[in-house]
């Protein structure tokens, strides 16, 4: 099974990048597993929504952009949340 042209395993891994990434970008303390879970939700996200545009992307680069991006949208949702 494929997402967006990578495996399980390597989303996983690509995704705590991203969230990783995202955290540090955002300055927010989260832990390493909020960080994959943000890095690959958001990607999962924004990938649905590109997707609606009809944009699509594939491949390891591309998911670590996009996963970037939608967790800096996950933190921000959650920011404004809190207040």
């Amino acid at each position: 099974m494929d997402v967006n042209g990578v495996g399980w395993i390597a989303a996983i891994i690509i995704g705590g990048f991203a969230g990783w990434l995202a955290e540090q970008f955002m300055k927010s303390e989260m832990g390493m597993f909020m960080n994959i879970i943000l890095g690959i939700i958001g990607a999962i996200v924004l990938n649905a929504i590109l997707a609606i545009a009809g944009i699509g992307f594939a491949g390891w680069l591309a998911y670590l952009v996009i996963g970037f991006i939608g967790a800096c949208l996950l933190i921000a949702v959650g920011r404004a949340v809190r207040r």
